[in-house]
């Protein structure tokens, strides 16, 4: 029995967003099952993507063989002699780094969408045979994907139609691939050949500057895991990036990305200094190409391996998210993107923002990551109330181990030796032969053979309990102070609001705010203050007519039925400042934590 899998993509029909595919395998007698995954590793939701397979069929050299559904994404198939092809359609329309997009502008797939799985035979080899439209509006688009060529003369040439190959089913779903016209670049760092694919209309594209500040990010990566060799894990790594109107999004796999952007986040010949949304964007790419080590190989336990059709629940989202969400912004100033300034600037916002949300008194990022399937990815009304991000939280968790660590070795080690220990004893190997996971309980020992500093109660408090972060103390170790004002003079009503149909609706009324104390609640629309209409244009002029704790009538419609409330008004939320000190040991411990300043890139 020949142990291969065989698959051939088809750009069938781009008006109706249709692929084809078709999976052929050795059979031998066997009854087969065959299965889609019911989402997509990195992205912590049950998506069904076998619900935009339009038709399936299956036959036995030209005979039809009768395909039984199981369930939402699995069929089985009779035992048959020889080889069984299933031939499909998938329906591609999500313009998202998730799943599947294709019209007459481009076609993008993750495997995971595409390409069903043959249950038990998973550690089998992959063949994909990407073929080429013969419509002439499609016939000189190029391929853009990490997903190595097939050895060999009939192997695809690079940016090219034809054969590619995985060696398990595992890696032919863990490389997106772009096909279309695109902008390409490409550049050299840790050794190994990046590429960058740019889709979309980006008017006066900087492709030099991009793939310039990419070097610098992605060389600054490299040598913070492997600071002797200085060696990428990767002989050739892609970026994939849509350029749209407004969007904005990234998904990380072993030797690529997803990036989903407005194309004004991305650099033109004209601009000087780095704009906030180009930074914006830099600090993506930066976070998914950090994914590369913390997730994609450094890997929770429960990961190893992925369970494609159910849930796969860890508590350690807060390290492979949050420690993500530390080091990309980090990474930037290190490699000269930033400044100290802006760096500071990003941080004090993270604390804005955690510090805001009542959450943080509810859950602690432990739970949060647990729960990530059933709460964080599907959010509504009381999010803000009751979930707590990974992402904000755990960064911030990150930065106080980190000074921690610093403090308590006077600067001998930090969280980049914790992430060296990490990459040595767990992701290193794990693609060659050694695919091990961290345990849910093996981080705090991490930490201790890798630094010599015991932070289990610390690391307890910080992300297994809701007790607040020791902010003001990791700040001042690097020689910076935190300070909080009202971020607005004006009172407060303690909601969040959106425009709907004209109205001003309330999105969000904060756990005990102003709003929520007086009844008010998410879906109410507000008409008036003291009888005088209001909108999101007028919204802080009215309440700036009153002061703190004065109380005011406020007119809204829930559903149907005009509702009256008595508001008595609190002050604005605190937004937080970090400042940087002059002494000479602050600069000191600043330059020990964010490296040397550098002057950030221009044209």
């Amino acid at each position: 029995m020949t142990r291969l899998v065989r698959y051939s993509l088809d750009l069938y029909r781009p008006e109706a967003h249709l692929l084809r595919v078709t999976l052929t395998v050795a059979a031998d007698g066997e009854a087969l099952r065959f299965a889609l995954p019911a989402w997509i590793p990195g992205s912590y939701l049950i998506r069904d993507f076998a619900r935009n397979l339009v038709r399936i069929e299956a036959r036995a050299g030209q005979r039809a063989v009768k395909l039984t559904k199981l369930d939402k994404h699995t069929w089985a198939a009779p035992a048959v002699r020889g080889e069984i092809t299933l031939e499909y359609e998938v329906y591609a329309w999500d313009l998202s780094v998730r799943a599947a997009h294709f019209d007459r502008t481009h076609a993008f797939f993750n495997g995971t969408s595409v390409f069903l799985r043959v249950l038990g035979r998973e550690d089998w080899p992959c063949q994909v045979d990407l073929r080429a439209s013969t419509d002439p509006e499609l016939s000189d688009w190029r391929v853009a994907t990490a997903l190595p060529s097939a050895r060999g003369a009939q192997g695809a040439k690079r940016y090219g139609f034809g054969l590619y190959e995985a060696c398990d089913y595992d890696e032919l779903i863990d490389h997106p691939v772009e096909m279309g016209h695109f902008a390409l670049g490409h550049f050299e760092a840790g050794g190994a050949r990046h590429d960058v694919a740019v889709t979309g209309e980006v008017p006066n594209l900087d492709m030099p500057r991009l793939c310039r500040d990419l070097a610098q990010v992605c060389e600054a990566q490299v040598r913070l895991f492997e600071p002797r060799q200085a060696q990428a894990p990767v002989d050739r790594y892609v970026f994939l990036v849509t350029a749209v109107g407004d969007g904005y999004g990234g998904l990380e796999h072993r030797a690529s990305t997803a990036l989903l952007c407005s194309r004004r986040d991305l650099p033109t010949r004209t601009m000087g200094d780095a704009s906030e949304a180009y930074r914006g964007f830099l600090g993506l790419a930066s976070h998914e190409y950090f994914h590369t080590w913390n997730v994609k190989r450094i890997k929770p336990a429960a990961f190893v391996p992925y369970p494609l059709d159910r849930e796969c629940t860890t508590e350690l989202l807060w390290i492979f998210e949050g420690f993500t969400s530390y080091y990309d912004d980090l990474m930037l100033v290190r490699s000269g993107l930033l400044t100290h300034a802006q760096y500071l600037q990003g941080l004090a916002k993270t604390i804005t923002d955690v510090l805001r949300a009542p959450s943080r008194l509810r859950q602690s990022v432990a739970q949060s990551s647990f729960d990530a399937w059933t709460k964080y990815y599907r959010p509504d009304e009381n999010t803000p109330n009751a979930v707590v991000s990974y992402y904000a939280k755990g960064a911030l968790v990150a930065f106080c181990l980190d000074l921690q660590i610093r403090r308590a070795t006077r600067g001998k080690h930090s969280l980049d030796d914790v992430m060296r220990h990490l990459w040595r004893t767990l992701g290193r190997d794990f693609y060659r032969g050694r695919p091990q996971g961290l345990a849910e309980d093996a981080f705090a020992q991490a930490v201790l053979a890798a630094t010599g500093v015991d932070l289990q109660q610390a690391i307890a408090d910080f992300a297994y309990s809701t007790k607040p972060l020791p902010l003001e103390e990791a700040l001042e170790f690097a020689g910076c102070s935190l300070t909080a004002a009202p971020e607005s003079e004006a009172p407060d009503l303690g909601l969040k609001t959106k425009t709907v149909d004209g109205g001003l609706v309330v999105a969000t009324a904060y756990d005990d705010g102003a709003a929520m104390r007086a009844g008010i609640s998410a879906g109410d629309t507000l008409v008036a203050i003291e009888q005088l209409r209001v909108d999101a244009r007028n919204l802080q002029e009215s309440l700036g007519r009153y002061r703190v704790g004065d109380t005011v009538r406020v007119h809204a419609f829930r559903r149907d039925e005009l509702k009256e409330f008595s508001v008595r008004l609190a002050a604005a939320p605190a937004k937080y400042t970090i400042a940087p000190k002059s002494a000479a040991r602050a600069q000191s411990a600043r330059r020990q934590w964010l490296g040397k300043e550098r002057a950030p890139s221009r044209k």
